[in-house]
């Protein structure tokens, strides 16, 4: 694993050597995978240190049973499909995963506002912030979306994306260097100069980038997390969180894979119809020919995503009338 020191892939190595008897529900799937760090970007990561449940603990919940049951694992799989599909969510919450992450700072912005988690983060105060940085490859870096002002658009041309990612890199280090200054801090630990104090750490972390990598605790339940799933594994997602949301969803597949195939079909790959949007659709399937869509108060941008969804749509209705 990338940027991992030895006595951290020691640990790393020594958690997934011990082994415990238990009587609780395990996953095969997300055992195999514990305590291994995945990566993500550049030098981030993400690993299972611990987790709760598994697919027959949602059915449990559901049904309130004393065990696993002895009803057909089909039967199982089916009750876990109604609960997703009716958003019936309680007997997911049941189920808790803790992760530990290594992210980027502006990644981790993004990622906490979903309250919905316990956290514990590396904490700047205490600690001195290690030299890693994220700094995107030059094919990543594009310019200002013109249709969407939190997104990005075309990718830039070969020298200018270089010169982006020179200056991401050489902006991360000075401030690096200067951090280290103030703290009177050599790279060691050591203090630099014995005739001057550093600054606190809580001040010299001030101007620190974004770009700099944090790591946290992140406890879950699993629902919250399919729901932190549905919004930063989504195309719409900026692509760093994304690449995370990407990595804790093969975790999810591993550990319950009954419910990730339900939440892939009625979540992620489904989609939400408003009244309006519902009632021109079956309005344009039963009409003999062509209908006129600005009777339904769809705007010009519901219109736009609703043909988007059902193509076939297109031929349906007044092209003239769409704005």
């Amino acid at each position: 694993m990338q940027n991992l020191t030895e006595s951290q892939l020691q640990e790393i190595a020594e958690s997934r050597s011990a082994r415990s008897s238990t009587r609780r529900a395990t996953s095969e799937g997300l055992e195999a995978l514990m305590f291994e760090p995945a990566p993500v970007l550049d030098k981030g990561f993400v690993r299972v240190v611990d987790y709760m449940g598994d697919d027959a603990a949602v059915v449990q919940g559901a049904r309130v049973s004393y065990g696993r049951g002895t009803r057909a694992v089909q039967s199982d799989r089916g009750l876990i499909r109604y609960l997703m599909r009716h958003r019936h969510t309680t007997p997911f919450e049941l189920c808790e995963l803790k992760l530990h992450v290594r992210a980027p700072i502006f990644v981790t912005r993004q990622w906490f506002r979903h309250r919905t988690a316990s956290i514990n983060e590396y904490s700047a105060r205490y600690s001195v912030l290690e030299r890693e940085f994220y700094v995107p490859d030059a094919g990543s870096v594009a310019a200002q979306s013109a249709s969407n002002r939190q997104g990005r658009g075309e990718t830039m041309a070969p020298a200018e994306a270089t010169r982006v990612v020179e200056m991401l890199r050489d902006d991360a280090a000075r401030c690096y260097d200067n951090y280290l200054w103030m703290l009177n801090e050599g790279e060691d630990g050591q203090a630099r100069d014995e005739t001057r104090q550093g600054v606190a750490r809580e001040l010299a972390r001030i101007n620190l980038p974004v770009g700099i990598y944090t790591q946290f605790y992140w406890k879950v339940n699993l629902w919250n997390l399919l729901r932190f799933l549905s919004l930063r594994a989504d195309p719409h997602a900026q692509a760093e969180i994304r690449a995370f949301a990407e990595v804790i969803a093969a975790m999810v597949k591993a550990w319950v894979p009954d419910v990730h195939q339900a939440f892939s079909d009625y979540v992620m790959n489904a989609t939400t119809l408003s009244g309006q949007a519902t009632a021109l659709l079956r309005a344009a399937l039963a009409a003999p020919g062509p209908v006129d869509p600005a009777s339904f108060g769809l705007s010009g941008r519901e219109l736009r995503e609703l043909v988007e969804t059902v193509p076939e749509l297109e031929g349906r209705i007044l092209v003239g009338t769409r704005s």
